[in-house]
């Protein structure tokens, strides 16, 4: 019954890992994709600028063509882009020549031309001038150009999404740390709690059974039936030993009577009712022929604690706890009902949660203890199928049919 996450969570850690790094690398190429076809689309704005340059030069109505060149070319660009003479130069009259890019325009012109040459130098390590040329070779002026901003937040925007799932891991891998640590530390409680829970029972009744042997100690008869009582609580407590002894390890499950394994338990339990203070009723009802494959040992523990815990809910001095058995298909169902308090409704989804509590002894780890016994080392299901303050609680559990 292992208590903490072994190598099955160590893989799903390792698969979601895989897959993190999978989305990250996978939007890091697809953004770098969509980067270049937009950088080669403002690339072939530039070149038509450019052509449309060439077209002017040689056009015969160059005041018409300029026109139409600004308001359907120039206009629409909004990326940087710089015109400048065949030797890189700017003219500082014509600021029109400068595009997009934001400067000081109290600059002298000196203080301008360094400028706008700092930016070409930086323009043209990301993209090549495109040229504008007269006839074959000659060249009138080159147009630089730099990326726009949908660009620019293009090309961060992978990587500051990676750092952002980089956070949202660490922060997830501190709280789930955090997480493990506090079940750690309630699965201790509760395996504290329900030792005592578990010793409870027989050390009450060995005290009381020493208190008749006070009493009755010269009376023979009756000191052999306290010694026969004291005989079947210190069995108990060997068997308590044993079950703790047997955690982590796996069980052998054998085929049995379930109707006597049952049997065994209340027969316990109603010899030492009436220490408790309380008179309430034990009954076994439904098929008492079935079998199941079980655990003896491990499957006394489960109804232990059920009936346990239903004992804890009723808090008059009269009640009963009813158990039926009964057969679904190929599954023996076992029907645990009390007339107790019930659980709150809000608590209900907790009950089996390690080191949930509703009361000072108990429920610390009992259930839990009991879920595991049944779906992880029976391979059957347990379940609470409902509970109120009126009818009591009901719990099922389901294991394969021999």
């Amino acid at each position: 019954m292992k208590m903490s996450g072994g190598p099955a969570s160590v893989n799903i850690k390792i698969i979601l890992l895989v897959i993190a790094v999978l989305i990250a690398v996978g939007t890091l190429i697809y953004t770098q994709n969509l980067v270049s076809k937009l950088q080669q689309k403002e690339k072939q704005i530039v070149e038509l600028y450019a052509r449309g340059i060439e077209y002017i030069a040689n056009s015969s109505n160059p005041n018409e063509d300029i026109t139409f060149l600004f308001d359907n070319i120039i206009k629409p660009i909004d990326f940087p882009l710089i015109l400048t003479d065949a030797d890189n130069k700017v003219n500082f009259y014509n600021r029109t020549d400068v595009r997009n890019i934001d400067y000081d325009t109290s600059y002298t012109e000196a203080q301008f031309i360094n400028f706008i040459s700092e930016k070409i130098k930086e323009m043209d390590e990301s993209n090549p001038p495109i040229l504008v040329t007269y006839g074959d070779s000659l060249v009138l002026n080159k147009i630089h150009f730099g990326d726009s901003d949908l660009v620019t937040q293009l090309k961060y925007y992978p990587y500051v999404q990676i750092v952002i799932a980089a956070l949202f891991i660490i922060l997830g891998y501190i709280g789930f740390s955090n997480i493990k640590k506090s079940e750690q530390s309630n699965i201790w409680v509760g395996m504290a709690k329900e030792t005592a829970h578990q010793f409870g029972t027989p050390i009450s009744s060995l005290m009381g059974w020493l208190e008749m042997l006070k009493i009755h100690y010269k009376e023979p008869d009756k000191v052999l039936d306290v010694v026969e009582e004291i005989t079947d609580d210190v069995e108990k407590l060997n068997r308590i030993t044993y079950r703790f002894s047997k955690i982590g390890s796996k069980p052998e499950i054998t085929k049995a009577i379930v109707y006597d394994e049952l049997k065994k338990v209340t027969d316990y339990f109603e010899r030492r009712l009436p220490q408790t203070g309380k008179m309430v009723e034990l009954k076994i009802e439904g098929d008492r022929q079935l079998c199941a494959e079980i655990n003896s040992e491990l499957f006394e523990w489960v109804i232990e604690n059920l009936i346990k815990n239903a004992l804890d809910a009723i808090e008059q001095k009269t009640g009963w706890i009813k158990i039926h058995i009964g057969k679904v298909r190929h599954n023996i169902a076992i029907e645990i009902s009390d007339s107790g308090k019930g659980i709150d409704l809000k608590r209900r989804k907790d009950v089996f949660r390690p080191g949930y509590s509703t009361k000072r002894r108990g429920w610390g780890l009992g259930l839990s203890l009991a879920k595991r016994i049944v779906e992880g080392y029976h391979g059957g299901k347990i379940f609470l199928k409902s509970s109120s303050p009126e009818e009591g609680t009901i719990f099922m559990i389901f294991l394969k049919s021999c």
